[in-house]
């Protein structure tokens, strides 16, 4: 990682992101408001400076506590399916590389409440300086996702970042009626991405949606 977080911004980094912007078009994302938050949120900023030249492929990278930062099809696909709304809170799974958190945070949510498990990580967000003071909206926990944040829900919405083995319950109590919990689901090589709607009554309903690739979400905490 970027040992002085320096931010950096140029415009071969813009030019590089409109091509990005273009092509996540071209495979079918079609929420405008996610569109743009990706073409404010310098990629590049959140992987090591080596990656700087391929920091705007299509692609996941290798970042720290061996994770890695989605691919940004991944990170637009499940943005999009959450259908952030200003003055959203916010529940996200595994803030990783924190780059899903500014997205969200760009969008307008009111509050992003996010847990990383990583100790290696959540450390290394700390130094993220430009991000952290131009989204106070973002709040920062290190615990298990399994458990989520029982003192702060309900929720509007919650994503999460890893492959769940399967929907976890306590998550699903925090989540607000009428709101939406996007994440991926099974164990092995690939996992559906599923939508789940929490009713009036308490009673989930599930979409699934295309099939993607992610780290396995664990319980716990990594120190």
């Amino acid at each position: 990682m970027r040992p002085d977080r320096e931010y950096k911004d140029s415009f071969q980094h813009k030019g590089m992101r409109k091509k990005l912007i273009e092509l996540l078009r071209e495979k079918g994302i079609t929420d405008e408001a996610v569109l743009e938050a990706m073409n404010n949120i310098p990629r590049h900023y959140f992987l090591d400076s080596a990656f700087d030249k391929i920091a705007y492929e299509d692609r996941a990278f290798p970042i720290a506590a061996d994770q890695t930062i989605s691919q940004p099809y991944t990170v637009a696909y499940q943005t999009q399916l959450l259908q952030v709304k200003k003055n959203d809170r916010i529940l996200e799974i595994g803030t990783g590389s924190m780059y899903q958190t500014t997205v969200l945070a760009e969008m307008g949510a009111q509050t992003v409440f996010t847990i990383e498990r990583q100790k290696k990580l959540f450390d290394e967000q700390k130094r993220y300086y430009h991000f952290r003071s131009k989204y106070p909206n973002i709040k920062f926990f290190y615990g298990d996702g399994f458990a989520g944040l029982p003192t702060y829900a309900p929720f509007d919405k919650i994503l999460i970042t890893a492959a769940a083995p399967f929907i976890p319950p306590k998550l699903a109590e925090q989540l607000k009626p009428g709101g939406f919990m996007v994440l991926p689901v099974d164990e092995g090589d690939g996992q559906r991405m599923l939508r789940i709607t929490k009713k009036e009554d308490g009673t989930i309903e599930e979409e699934a949606f295309e099939r993607f690739s992610f780290v396995p979400m664990l319980t716990g905490k990594n120190e």
